[in-house]
């Protein structure tokens, strides 16, 4: 017989994060825990303190691995993960001592499929918790499942249009416990990222949702979600992000086709593909990227013309702020001028929060 619980932890070149982190997993009150350690080819010591861990607690199980990323890495600790749920944990955070006991037991008693907690931001000199919302305790079940939760996964719709920075906040993986069947069932895995830019964990979260009749929120900030060190999607160029997204929006749009989704679903997706322009125009014009300001205009220009971009947002209303709205209506009818000027603006604002 398996453990109740089994956690897969990615790592690659961790070794200043990972103490803390395995710390958090082995001191947990529940104590049949299962922790599956991915090397994912570190470079640093990364592998010698799992190695050292593992040789003090025996619930600790390392794999070795080429690099090939977070998604091999996560997919490897699947096939070796015997719980009867499955939780999965980066290597720079940590979780409070109670988190797993608490999903777990919130799971059987709820008879759930998955459960979510939410988690607090850590940036080093303070911290701030993600508040959704919603009451202490939700429970969805079968089709409010899919209207509340996977409809949430595919993009908004109405007036949360009105918080493009929170377009992903239901889609991690990392406060989640899962019923283990339903992943076999589901036959999830997760996405190379090269393909994708990022959203693996909303493709699995996607997959796993369709096939699952409850899930539970509690609003109990077990997780610790470490900021400091984070490579954000914008704090560089990158130039292929662009052409990933629209990979990924592909991928999306198949499984909507794939399981008969239509009407909200499909408004959903195109409001996520219009929105998408944040991210990839602060992709751009993010302090890391050591562009001139005329090859930015440039490739902001070629992003607005981009012909499924340009589909999205034609028929996108933007909503919330008279800011927001003004930069979504910028990008909509191609007022590239502006459309910079705000993304400029987000940047600093962006840099500021992280750096207070």
């Amino acid at each position: 017989m398996g453990p109740l619980v089994s956690v897969i932890v990615p790592v690659y070149n961790m070794e200043a994060y990972l103490p803390r982190c395995l710390d958090s997993l082995l001191g947990q009150t529940l104590q049949d825990v299962e922790v599956i350690a991915v090397n994912d080819g570190s470079a640093d010591g990364s592998l010698d303190l799992l190695r050292q861990a593992a040789a003090r607690d025996s619930r600790l199980t390392v794999i070795d691995q080429r690099n090939a990323g977070v998604s091999a890495a996560r997919n490897a600790g699947l096939t070796e993960a015997g719980g009867a749920y499955i939780g999965f944990v980066d290597p720079d955070d940590w979780v409070d001592p109670g988190m797993f006991a608490a999903l777990y037991r919130t799971a059987v008693e709820e008879r759930a499929d998955i459960v979510m907690c939410s988690y607090v931001r850590e940036f080093g000199s303070h911290s701030k918790e993600k508040r959704f919302p919603l009451p202490d305790r939700t429970v969805y079940r079968d089709e409010e499942l899919f209207e509340r939760f996977l409809r949430r996964l595919i993009g908004p719709v109405g007036e949360e249009k009105g918080n493009p920075e929170l377009l992903d906040a239901w889609g991690t993986v990392w406060n989640k416990l899962y019923r283990a069947e339903l992943i076999r069932e589901a036959e999830a895995e997760f996405t190379d990222l090269r393909l994708i830019g990022s959203n693996e964990d909303t493709l699995f979260n996607l997959q796993v949702a369709h096939e699952a009749r409850s899930f539970v929120f509690v609003h109990t900030p077990y997780y610790h979600y470490w900021r400091v060190n984070a490579g954000s999607l914008t704090s560089g160029y990158n130039p292929q992000l662009t052409r990933q997204f629209l990979h990924l929006y592909q991928l999306m749009e198949q499984f909507l086709i794939d399981r008969g989704l239509n009407g909200v679903y499909r408004e959903a997706l195109e409001n996520r593909i219009a929105l998408s322009v944040l991210g990839l125009g602060l992709n751009i014009v993010a302090a890391g990227s050591r562009l001139p300001v005329p090859e930015k205009l440039s490739l902001l220009r070629d992003l607005l013309r981009q012909e499924r971009l340009r589909s999205a947002l034609a028929r996108f209303i933007p909503a919330g702020s008279p800011i927001w709205r003004a930069f979504y209506l910028c990008a909509k009818y191609r007022f590239t001028p502006g459309f910079y000027a705000l993304l400029a603006a987000a940047n600093r604002m962006r840099q500021r929060k992280t750096r207070r």
